[in-house]
């Protein structure tokens, strides 16, 4: 089947590009393999008028809202994109036949790659954590621990930054040496330093109980907050050969259009920060570039065969149709 619009990844990204795609009128179909990076939470934060509400429920509503507009949701991953001189693109998929398409809405978001220390995946998503945004106020005012890990200045500045929701904050060096201005920051900030290597965090029960040091000491803490790095799940759009920048990450503009004409990217696959709510956003955004995108393509085909069948185009109606490819440019949605 041919469609306007593919979103491949059914996070809040791509469920808002899906929703608003289908608002649009727009045949549109979102891919879904079934992996979201926030499954191990129990409730998502920040979220205006959502907040408290888990992940799962978050996006059940989400494909009911895509469906009940009219689009489609598919369980499936997505192996390839490739281009299509008939339509645009081509959507290869595991399981199930290609997908014929006009334009694409990548949204696969990214994997943290956690520190090396025992217990800190099986904690992930619950008393380990890494957004002080997401997580912090549920933690406020208890025994805080921050561990230092790959990704230096994150976990320096995320030390800083976790002091706000407690007074009561550890940071754990654990394999980074610290020199003498990174140590006088942390304890002007009123941070605890423990230094030694970390060798796993300690579980009581159901709870996270402590960190335990080489030397066997262990500091209680009741949660801790640590620096994955994080890796974007890209590997589709640069195949397409979406440009990439300094920074590693494939480069988009403010409404998440790629390098690639028809193709847009929404979400933590382009945006390492983004919380639930702005790669919402994102999503939203890019359905509505992609959707101009389109529309310039059906002023120009329904042109073409007004003039086929011999309709008279008047010069004052190809200079509205101009103004309006032009005007879409300008803002950015071309």
């Amino acid at each position: 089947m041919e469609y306007d619009v593919v979103v491949i990844g059914g996070g809040a990204a791509g469920l808002a590009a899906g929703m608003m795609s289908a608002r649009s009128r727009r045949r549109v179909v979102v891919v879904d393999a079934g992996e979201p990076r926030n499954a191990p939470a129990t409730h998502i934060h920040g979220f205006l008028s959502r907040d408290g509400v888990s992940p799962a429920e978050l996006f059940e509503t989400g494909r009911a809202e895509v469906v009940g507009y009219g689009g489609e949701v598919i369980n499936d991953r997505v192996l390839a994109i490739e281009h299509d001189a008939e339509n645009g693109f081509v959507v290869r998929l595991a399981d199930g036949p290609g997908l014929s398409t006009r334009g694409v809405v990548v949204a696969t978001g990214l994997r943290d790659e956690l520190p090396e220390v025992a217990g800190v995946r099986e904690r992930w998503g619950n008393d380990v954590v890494h957004c002080p945004y997401c997580h912090g106020y549920e933690v406020r005012d208890s025994p805080i621990g921050v561990l230092g890990g790959d990704n230096r200045p994150f976990t320096l500045h995320q030390a800083s930054l976790v002091r706000q929701w407690s007074s009561d904050v550890v940071f754990f060096p654990n394999q980074i040496t610290l020199d003498a201005e990174e140590r006088e920051r942390l304890i002007a900030r009123g941070i605890r330093i423990a230094d030694g290597d970390v060798v796993r965090v300690v579980v009581d029960g159901d709870r996270l109980s402590g960190v335990e040091l080489a030397d066997g000491q262990v500091i209680a803490r009741s949660a801790v907050f640590v620096g994955p790095r994080f890796v974007p799940h890209d590997d589709l759009l640069t195949a397409l050969g979406c440009e990439v920048g300094e920074n590693g990450w494939v480069v988009t503009d403010a409404m998440g259009r790629t390098s690639v004409p028809g193709v847009w990217a929404a979400g933590n696959v382009v945006a390492e920060g983004a919380q639930v709510i702005n790669a919402a956003g994102a999503g939203s955004l890019a359905a509505v570039a992609l959707n101009h995108y389109l529309l310039a393509q059906d002023v120009e085909q329904a042109v073409r065969d007004h003039r086929a069948v011999g309709g008279v185009f008047s010069a004052e109606m190809e200079q509205r149709v101009s103004e309006l490819v032009v005007g879409d440019r300008r803002h950015g949605l071309l």
